[in-house]
Parts: structure tokens; C-alpha cells; sequence
């Protein structure tokens, strides 16, 4: 059976679960300067437990392409603040912490975070080392903004890059591991695509999938929209990504999420 540890707290994956997006920065493609204050985090955080979520990811880096770099010591402050705010107004919230620097994931464990998602897929030295050091959950995301690839070569670049990371870090220990095949992060629209198509070639792994499109520009590039009107294509999308095996979705939009894997587990059970 799929499962991961949270906190102690073993969550069952044979039915596929949610992470709501918290966004606490400034230019997020979408939500970017929504969650400024405490009381528009506290709000929001509670919107995505209330909507049917099983998991906050919260960060504060945008990765957008061209965004506004924020310095380590800004990052670390940001999620500090808010992790900290959250677990104490929600001690038993199961938070994913969004960094790609290995000190804001040393310190937002010790503060209470029960998962990495980091979607530079381990580029600091650092990361693998403190992810082994305190067992948490992680997600190791296909990242390849710095190496282009044919769209031919996509599939065995993830099976030889998820293979090659995972060796890694079983070796140190992590027993919970989710990949991320990283919609948007180094890839052409075309290749998204491609991606959504091919989907389940990566259940070859037999580790937990996490599907995050939520909004992005794959969608309004096709439809000619804006993020706030990408809403429909993400379900649509997410549907189809459900289809082929994803374990977890990374949403802005919980409710219509919940409601679309409600409908799904209908159809399986039938």
C-alpha cells in the first residue's frame, strides 16, 4: 500500500489526497501578495484544511520564470514566521515546506514541517544530507531549466535522473520519497503536453506522484488565457493526470480539487 509518514502520522495514498498551496511572496504567478499579513495566512490556511486538503505546502521563493530573487536569509525569516504562526494556531497541520536551500529545510523540520518539497531537484549539496539526517518525507522534482532536452529524450531523462536520486537517498536512509516530474520547470508547452500524455511511464518507479499544474502558463498558453481564468484546464488536466497514477495533486484551488477526486473515486468504484 502507497503511504508516507507525516509527522508520525502514517496518510494512505491508495486514494489520491491534496496539498493546498500557500504562497507567502510577493510575485507568484498567481496568488503572489495575496498572503501578506497574518491574518490572510491564518485565513487561507484554514480555507485549504476546511476545503479538504491533507497537506499545506508553504513557501515563500517564487519560481516563476524571471522572478524577483529573495536572499537565503530573507527566505529563512519568511518561512520561520509563518510555519511557526500556522503550527500554533493548527499544532496538528501537516505542512510541506517549498525551498530548494538546505538551511530553510534544517530549520523548518525543527520547526514542525513534515515534508520538503524542493523543486530544484537537490541542487543544493546540501539538501540530500539534511533530508537523510531527519528522515522526513520529500519531493524530489525534475527540474530542467539549465539543460534542454528533446522532447524524445524526456521520459529517460526523468527514469535515469529519479533512479540515479533516489539510489542516493535510500542510501541515507529516507524511506519516504515522492517524485515530481516538474510541469513547467525546463520544458516547452509541447513538452508539458507530452508529459500529461506519458504520465504513467513514470509509475514505473512505484513511488508516490505529485501532479503540480495548477494555473500555470502550459494551460493559458494553449487557451489563450490569464491564471485566474486557468481554472477549468486544471481540473481537466488534473482529471486526466488521475487517470495515470498521480498520488497527490498541488493545487491553488482545493474545493474544485476535492470535488474532481471525489467524482474519480466514484468511477473507480463502479
Amino acid at each position: 500500500m502507497k503511504s508516507i509518514c507525516l509527522n508520525k502520522t502514517l496518510i494512505s495514498l491508495e486514494t489520491p489526497i491534496i496539498m493546498g498551496i500557500l504562497n507567502v511572496t510577493e510575485d507568484s504567478f498567481f496568488d503572489g501578495g495575496f498572503y501578506s499579513s497574518e491574518t490572510a495566512v491564518l485565513k487561507r490556511a484554514e480555507q485549504i484544511w476546511e476545503e479538504g486538503a491533507t497537506i499545506l505546502d508553504l513557501g515563500a521563493v517564487s519560481t516563476k520564470p524571471n522572478a524577483t530573487e529573495i536572499s537565503e536569509n530573507q527566505e529563512f525569516k519568511t518561512i520561520q514566521k509563518y510555519l511557526s504562526l500556522i503550527l500554533a494556531h493548527f499544532p496538528d497541520a501537516k505542512i510541506s515546506v517549498d525551498t530548494s536551500r538546505a538551511t530553510v529545510a534544517e530549520m523548518a523540520i525543527n520547526e514542525g514541517a513534515a515534508m520538503i518539497n524542493d523543486v530544484s531537484g537537490g541542487t543544493d549539496s546540501n539538501m540530500f544530507d539534511v533530508i537523510g539526517k531527519y528522515k522526513v518525507p520529500y519531493i524530489l522534482c525534475h527540474n530542467n531549466r539549465t539543460q534542454p532536452l528533446l522532447t524524445k529524450e524526456l521520459i529517460p531523462n526523468m527514469l535515469s535522473f529519479f533512479g540515479n536520486n533516489i539510489e542516493k537517498l535510500i542510501t541515507m536512509g529516507v524511506k519516504d520519497i515522492l517524485i515530481d516530474p516538474g510541469f513547467g520547470f525546463g520544458k516547452t508547452v509541447e513538452q508539458n503536453y507530452y508529459l500529461v500524455d506519458h504520465f504513467k511511464s513514470l509509475t514505473i518507479i512505484n513511488l508516490p506522484i505529485v501532479a503540480g499544474i495548477s494555473r500555470k502558463s502550459m494551460i493559458q498558453n494553449v487557451l489563450q488565457t490569464s491564471p485566474a481564468e486557468s481554472l477549468i484546464g486544471t481540473i481537466v488536466l488534473n482529471t486526466l493526470l488521475l487517470q495515470q497514477g498521480a498520488s497527490v495533486l498541488r493545487v491553488h484551488d482545493v474545493k474544485q480539487c476535492k470535488e474532481t477526486i471525489t467524482l474519480f473515486n466514484k468511477l473507480l468504484s463502479l
